[in-house]
């Protein structure tokens, strides 16, 4: 039997599975849902401190919750999972500061390893916030693992990794008391990446935090026409349809010439159709109403025109 077959036979085989046996969709976490569970953990307990933290940094770097938690306690090993000497501080030529979270094995790539990162955010579940507090709170040494707590059994003080089963039952136990639904560790990546969405970042820019080799994290997606909204309304949104999504082509319809002799062109598409056209209209003078620019000469055109507008965003935002 070849592989096609046996796709065939599976795909078969999955149709006919009864709605009962099918594996429910993971629903994602959402701010508000997060905003909810650290109402009921007590940041100044060691491992609500972890949990708060190791919730939020997961969330906002869009990890797996397997890369920042380990299985069991004795299969912690500092090579192969993530510590606070694999923290690091970063910054861009504007000084936009973010939190790199260096993960020496991870699913994608188990030789290398992969790097997180998160930006400082807006209220109560900000990271670095929470962050902060868990270190002031649980003490961590360099090689310990980055969300250890404080743990006392007997007489004795320890330094207890983040197991996954423990930060589940945490959070789970959060939720029960604050009367909100239990959610599976996988929603918190799945929430992560719509709520990037939502916020209009570009689907590439999501790929790449997310580190998706392909487009396979758009089946996540729980509320498209919510992130689509405002491409199917490109009057209403130019502004953030340009930035957020820019042309994979340059095309240019002849002109020709209506009833008062005035030069039209046909709109290409919905999504891509604004920011192409934006780049017409700016080359219109260089390159003359009847001419077809090369790919080349948009590609540079419109990166000239967005440059342009970065530089004046910046010049208009308040010096500190």
């Amino acid at each position: 039997m070849n592989k096609a077959e046996l796709d065939t036979l599976i795909r078969g085989a999955e149709r006919l599975q009864p709605p009962e046996s099918k594996r429910k969709k993971r629903q994602p976490y959402t701010v508000e849902y997060i905003e909810e569970i650290l109402k009921d953990l007590d940041l100044n307990i060691p491992l609500d401190a972890a949990c708060a933290s190791c919730l939020t940094t997961t969330f906002y770097a869009v990890g797996r919750l397997g890369e920042f938690t380990i299985p069991t306690l004795k299969s912690f090993r500092p090579g192969a999972h993530v510590t606070l000497s694999n923290r690091r501080r970063g910054s861009d030529r504007n000084g936009f500061q973010t939190v790199i979270f260096h993960i020496p094995s991870t699913k994608s790539d188990p030789a290398n390893g992969e790097d997180l990162y998160w930006a400082q955010q807006i209220g109560s579940t900000d990271p670095e916030d929470l962050f902060n507090n868990h270190l002031r709170v649980n003490g961590l040494l360099p090689n310990s693992h980055l969300f250890a707590y404080r743990h006392v059994q007997g007489e004795k003080e320890t330094l207890r990794p983040m197991t996954k089963p423990a930060f589940i039952a945490r959070i789970h136990k959060a939720a029960k008391n604050r009367g909100l639904k239990t959610l599976q560790g996988h929603g918190i990546r799945i929430g992560a990446t719509l709520e990037y969405l939502l916020r209009g970042v570009p689907f590439d820019a999501v790929k790449v935090m997310g580190r998706w080799k392909s487009d396979a994290f758009l089946l996540y997606l729980r509320r498209h026409s919510e992130i689509m909204a405002p491409y199917m309304q490109p009057d209403l949104h130019q502004e953030f349809i340009r930035y957020t999504m820019p042309p994979v082509r340059c095309e240019y319809t002849p002109s020709f010439g209506g009833i008062r002799g005035r030069w039209m062109r046909r709109p290409y598409s919905f999504v891509l159709g604004i920011a192409a056209d934006h780049v017409h209209k700016d080359s219109e003078p260089l390159l003359g109403p009847k001419a077809s620019p090369s790919p080349t000469t948009c590609s540079s055109l419109f990166q000239a025109h967005t440059d342009s507008k970065l530089t004046q965003i910046r010049t208009d935002l308040p010096s500190t």
